[in-house]
C-alpha cells in the first residue's frame, strides 16, 4: 500500500470536490434547485478525474483497476440489487409507527408541498392520474434503464476512485476480515466525502448537520456490497450499473409512503439501514462460507 498515492488521491478528490461546492454556496446557489445537476455531475466526476492524475503522476496505467466491460452475471446482480433494496426500504419503512401504505402517493404530494406550488402539484396528479400503469412500475423501468445509460456513466465518475483505485491500493483481496476492515475505510472517505453537498440540503435537506452522520453510515453499510461486486465481476463498471441504478430507483422505496419522519422511512432512512443490515448479514454468511473470489 502506497500511502502517498493514496494520500495524493484524496488531497486532490477533497480538495476540488470540496472548492466546487464551497464556491457554489458562496455564489448563491441552492443545492435543490436543478441548477445544481451541472454542479453535482462535475463533484461526482472529481474522483475519477483524481485517479488519472494520480495514475499519470506516479506513471502508472489503468489496466488493474477494474476497468473491464466484459459482460457476466455479476453486472446484472448489480443491475437488479438496487431495486431489491429499495423494495426491502420500503417493506421496512411500513413498520414504522404512524407509517401508512399509501398507493394513491398522497404521502410524496406532503413531502413536495414546501417544494412545488398548488398548481404544480395539482398537475403532477393529473399527470399521473392518466398514467395507464401504477407510476411505481414505471419508476422501476426508468430507474433500471437510466442505471445502465446516463446514471452509469455519472457513477463512473464516482466508481473509479472508491471501488477502482482505493480498492486497489488498499489491497482489498485477502482474508475475510480484511474484506470488512477495508471495506470500512472506503466507505467512511465516501460518506465523509458528500458532506459539502448534504450541509447545503442534499438528500436530508431538514437536517443538514445530522444528514452528514446519516449520509456516511449509510455509505458504510452500502460499501461491503459495492465492493463484493467490484470484485466478484471483476469490473469497476458492474459497480457504477449499480451506483447509478441505486439513484435511479431511489424513488421506488418511498414513492407510496405516508407518514413518518422522514430520518426514519425510506432507503436514506433508518429502514434503509435495517434494509442494509440485512444484505450485509447475508454477504457475511456467504463470505464465512468461502464465497469470497471462488
Amino acid at each position: 500500500m502506497n500511502k502517498k498515492k493514496i494520500g495524493l488521491f484524496l488531497g486532490l478528490t477533497f480538495g476540488v470536490s470540496w472548492t466546487i461546492a464551497t464556491v457554489y454556496y458562496l455564489l448563491g446557489g441552492k443545492w435543490n434547485t436543478p441548477g445544481v445537476l451541472i454542479v453535482a455531475l462535475v463533484y461526482m466526476f472529481v474522483p475519477a478525474w483524481s485517479v488519472f492524475v494520480v495514475q499519470k503522476v506516479y506513471k502508472e496505467n489503468f489496466s488493474d483497476l477494474g476497468i473491464s466491460f466484459k459482460l457476466n452475471w455479476w453486472f446484472l446482480v448489480a443491475w437488479v440489487l438496487p431495486v431489491i433494496f429499495a423494495l426491502l426500504s420500503f417493506g421496512i419503512s411500513l413498520l414504522f409507527p404512524g407509517v401508512e401504505f399509501s398507493p394513491g402517493m398522497e404521502g410524496m404530494f406532503e413531502r413536495f408541498a414546501d417544494r412545488l406550488t398548488f398548481q404544480q402539484v395539482e398537475q403532477m396528479k393529473q399527470q399521473i392520474a392518466s398514467l395507464k400503469i401504477h407510476p411505481i412500475w414505471l419508476g422501476i423501468f426508468q430507474g433500471l434503464i437510466a442505471g445502465f445509460t446516463v446514471n452509469a456513466v455519472a457513477g463512473f465518475g464516482e466508481e473509479l476512485g472508491w471501488r477502482g483505485f482505493l480498492v486497489k491500493e488498499f489491497g482489498m483481496v485477502g482474508d475475510h476480515g480484511r474484506f470488512w476492515r477495508i471495506s470500512l475505510w472506503i466507505g467512511l472517505i465516501w460518506g465523509i466525502w458528500h458532506a459539502p453537498a448534504i450541509l447545503q440540503g442534499h438528500n436530508y435537506p431538514n437536517h443538514a448537520l445530522l444528514g452528514v452522520f446519516m449520509m456516511t453510515i449509510w455509505c458504510i453499510l452500502l460499501t461491503p456490497i459495492f465492493c463484493y461486486i467490484r470484485l466478484k465481476s471483476k469490473s469497476v463498471v458492474a459497480a457504477s450499473i449499480m451506483h447509478g441504478t441505486l439513484n435511479g430507483t431511489y424513488g421506488v422505496g418511498i414513492i407510496m409512503l405516508k407518514g413518518g419522519h422522514e430520518l426514519l422511512i425510506g432507503p436514506l432512512g433508518v429502514a434503509g439501514f435495517v434494509a442494509l443490515g440485512i444484505l450485509n448479514l447475508i454477504l457475511y454468511i456467504l463470505l464465512k462460507r468461502g464465497k469470497f473470489l471462488s
